[in-house]
């Protein structure tokens, strides 16, 4: 059944008519991103997500992936292998990346918005292309042009894939505990041994090479996050012969059950070095801050894909009277959207999700200025603005898009606990995206214990001067009053953190959560003001339709009629410190 529609008109407005992202086309490095390109890609990705990867997502939950432990190899559900070749043929694996090595260079921004629809409409098919561009940007700005000239094109075109192996049975976030090895061999290569668990897309029959990017400690490295080194291990090596790099088996999952998560071992595998000794972290984190926000536009893409089935449902199913009297007579009950209570699960979805769109896509801007722009303390500026954002995007939006799918399914009753409805799919699959590229209380203490403090907190005092100057083009009283309370609840908290996690590192962990929690209700508050601003422009508003128009202004009023109490209350939160956490003894657990 199609239950999706790629939301192009709310896109467009938030891109063009909210953000300017036009702007891209005045770079030099984005010359071609014009409105009229951008247009053109969200087009043809629309009808790719609705009309290919829609109609294999349930063959994919149902089917999963199956491992044969003869040849060690996966097979993927039913029709995964034929989009994948759609996709690649189609050009979507280059969209973003470097000319120079086939990409399209187009902005990482409309990636993102492709992201989203591909989200939206497979998640377990997204998983597959989608760490590929995570080890493209790793090796673009990382390997040596050797390793470029050898594998990014083929990785570029989407003839091959790539992977991310970090987590090992006994460690994950702490990967200074992990314990594959890497041994030099004489011809500059390495041995590489070792298990790595939890790896996305490890082995499948989509591609025909998989390159995993893989982390690893030299002979002598120092017994710590500091002594880890990152290679490239491909499945295949050059000379055509098999790696034995070898998938030993599948997760069973909750969800994302098309996506094949395997447990790979490498059994002296050859691979080569990627930058320095030692440095494999900082390598590493590039690919890995690329797959936090691709995260982050999972559970928005999922709760879309919710809000819309439950707004379906919720204007067909016919359920008990309107409060004040039938709204429909003729029918033997109303359509339960009359209904405050089902009207209240809607809109917190609506708000949220168009919110959280506006946040991802000012972030993914600030992306592409960091690159783009020419002037350095304007490109400084906003890379500030996406070091901060990128821990509060991957975070809230996949939190909120969790409980955005909990609240759809709420709306509808049995029906969307049953299988006969995708909310129930959606929900099990937007599960792990809370979890995975750094659990979002780990995004939390990247927030506070690291962007906050880095440049002597130049980072928070860049983000207060841009929210306000979004805020200085917006025209409402009371929405500029709003959110100036938000800011204000915000920085009285930071100044409480600032104050006592100098003394007591314990103060900011238990902080951390809330606090990030309070980033994102400040930004979306802002953003949301100038939403509303944007569509009361008559020029604006022509090209939409009335009714998309007026419920701008209503749903930030709703917005701020939601969050204004929860800023206060997660205040109060934060500045109760840790005493009533930390006082219990393990024992009285």
């Amino acid at each position: 059944m199609s239950h999706y529609r790629a939301p192009i008109e709310n896109m467009n407005f938030i891109l063009f008519d909210v953000l300017g992202s036009q702007c891209l086309s005045k770079t030099s490095l984005f010359a071609d991103a014009t409105e009229e390109i951008f247009k053109a890609v969200m087009d043809e990705a629309s009808k790719f997500s609705e009309n290919v990867l829609l109609p294999i997502n349930e063959a994919g939950d149902r089917e999963g992936t199956q491992y044969d432990p003869q040849t060690k190899t996966v097979k993927t559900a039913s029709g995964f292998k034929e989009a994948y070749d759609i996709y690649q043929q189609g050009g979507w694996s280059g969209l973003s990346a470097d000319p120079n090595f086939g990409g399209q260079g187009l902005p990482h921004l409309l990636k993102m918005v492709v992201d989203e629809m591909v989200c939206s409409t497979n998640l377990s098919f997204g998983m597959y292309p989608g760490l590929s561009h995570g080890a493209i940007d790793a090796l673009t700005q990382h390997a040596s042009s050797e390793l470029q000239d050898q594998y990014l094109a083929n990785l570029v075109e989407g003839k091959w894939t790539g992977t991310m192996c970090l987590t090992e049975p006994q460690c994950g976030t702490d990967l200074g505990l992990i314990r594959t090895k890497a041994e030099p061999n004489a011809d500059g290569s390495y041995a590489i041994t070792g298990t790595k668990i939890w790896i996305t897309g490890g082995e499948h029959d989509l591609a025909e090479n998989i390159i995993h990017l893989v982390l690893a400690k030299l002979p002598g490295a120092p017994d710590s996050s500091k002594g880890i080194s990152l290679f490239l291990v491909p499945k295949v090596l050059p000379d055509g012969s098999r790696n034995p790099a070898f998938c030993g088996g599948l997760e069973h999952k909750m969800g994302i059950n098309g996506s094949a998560t395997c447990v790979m071992n490498f059994e002296q595998a050859q691979g080569w070095l990627i930058g320095e000794e030692n440095q494999g972290l900082k390598c590493m984190f590039t690919m890995m801050n690329a797959a936090r926000i691709m995260v982050g536009m999972q559970g928005l893409g999922l709760a879309e894909t919710g809000y819309q089935v439950s707004l379906g449902f919720a204007k067909e199913r016919l359920q008990s009277r309107s409060l004040t009297g039938p709204s429909q007579p003729e029918k033997p009950a109303d359509p339960i959207i009359v209904h405050p209570d089902v009207r209240r699960m809607l809109l917190r979805q609506k708000v949220l999700i168009e919110g959280c769109r506006a946040m991802a896509y000012w972030t993914g801007l600030h992306l592409d200025l960091s690159h783009a722009l020419e002037d350095e303390a304007a490109k400084q500026n906003s890379d500030d603005i996406l070091q901060i954002m990128t821990p509060v995007v991957k975070s809230f939006l996949t939190e909120e898009g969790y409980f955005s799918i909990d609240q759809a399914l709420q709306s509808m009753g049995g029906s969307g606990f049953t299988q006969d409805w995708p909310v129930e799919q959606l929900l099990r699959d937007a599960r792990i995206s809370r979890i995975y590229e750094g659990t979002n209380g780990i995004q939390a203490l990247d927030l506070v214990g690291r962007k906050l403090t880095m440049h002597g907190g130049r980072l928070a005092k860049t983000y207060f001067s841009e929210l306000n100057n979004l805020l200085s083009q917006v025209e409402n009283e009371t929405h500029q009053a709003a959110c100036k309370s938000f800011m204000a609840t915000l920085q009285s908290s930071l100044v409480w953190l600032a104050r006592e996690a100098m003394n007591d590192p314990e103060q900011a962990g238990a902080a951390a959560t809330p606090l990030l929690r309070m980033f994102a209700l400040t930004t979306i508050a802002v953003l949301w003001a100038k939403m509303a601003d944007t569509a009361s422009n008559e020029e604006v508003a022509a090209r939409y339709s009335s009714e998309f128009v007026t419920s701008k202004a209503k749903s930030a009023d709703h917005f701020y009629r939601l969050y204004q109490a929860e800023m206060k209350s997660l205040h109060e939160e934060v500045t109760a410190g840790k005493h009533t956490i930390m006082a219990f003894a393990e024992s009285e657990f």
